[in-house]
């Protein structure tokens, strides 16, 4: 039996050498190939690819984004969504997507190698923290989580005051932060609210406001 073709998409080069190291080491899959951003994985991962193993954020968007733009395109592949997010709304989108497969990084290493196989084969394979909102979302695919109610009261002030066009030192200087820790927040609100852009955050909050008066 030919090896399980898998193609790595993650932009650290810590994480990508531990996956390739930990699928080559198994008998039945192999790396085909790796890619750092959404327009090389693209550009790069080939038709006879049997499974992807994507992280959402990636540094010219989204993951999900990815998913729904390779299966569109190859309806033989599988895509498991391997990240260190497990927010309710980021879940609900990767299956919407088409992902078969959403583990944690937290999980063990023979966690993400049964993974592969699993989805390889067809099947699906979610982390149990993350299980009551795939049950979820399977019994009521029509109730969409707003992701903002997963942001921190710290983010929402950040949130708010990137919507009023601050940079991030004037946000820092407001909220007596650092800028380092400024760029913090906006990095994980981004991934929160599933953008790769401030500019797309602050719309984001915009809209919502609107609809929450």
């Amino acid at each position: 039996m030919k090896p399980w073709r898998v193609a790595l998409v993650d932009d650290h080069e810590v994480v990508r050498r531990g996956l390739r190291s930990l699928v080559n080491h198994q008998s039945d899959m192999q790396v085909m190939c790796e890619c750092t951003t959404v327009a090389e994985a693209i550009q790069t991962i080939p038709h006879n690819a049997e499974v992807a193993v994507v992280d959402i954020r990636l540094p010219d968007g989204s993951g999900l984004e990815l998913c729904r733009e390779l299966l569109a395109r190859d309806s033989g592949l599988h895509v498991l969504i391997l990240t260190a997010f497990g927010m309710d709304h980021l879940v609900s989108e990767a299956l919407d997507s088409g992902a078969t497969g959403y583990i944690l990084k937290g999980e063990r290493r023979w966690m993400v190698t049964e993974a592969i196989r699993i989805v390889a084969q067809g099947g699906s394979i979610f982390s149990s923290d993350i299980m009551h909102t795939v049950s979820r979302h399977m019994m009521h695919p029509e109730a969409a989580v707003e992701p903002m109610s997963e942001l921190t009261p710290q983010e929402w002030c950040v949130l708010q005051l990137i919507a009023d066009g601050k940079t991030n030192r004037e946000i820092g200087s407001q909220m007596m932060l650092s800028e380092k820790t400024v760029k913090h927040y906006v990095s994980k609100l981004l991934v929160k609210l599933g953008h790769s852009h401030r500019s797309e955050a602050a719309a984001h909050y915009v809209r919502y406001q609107a609809t929450h008066k």
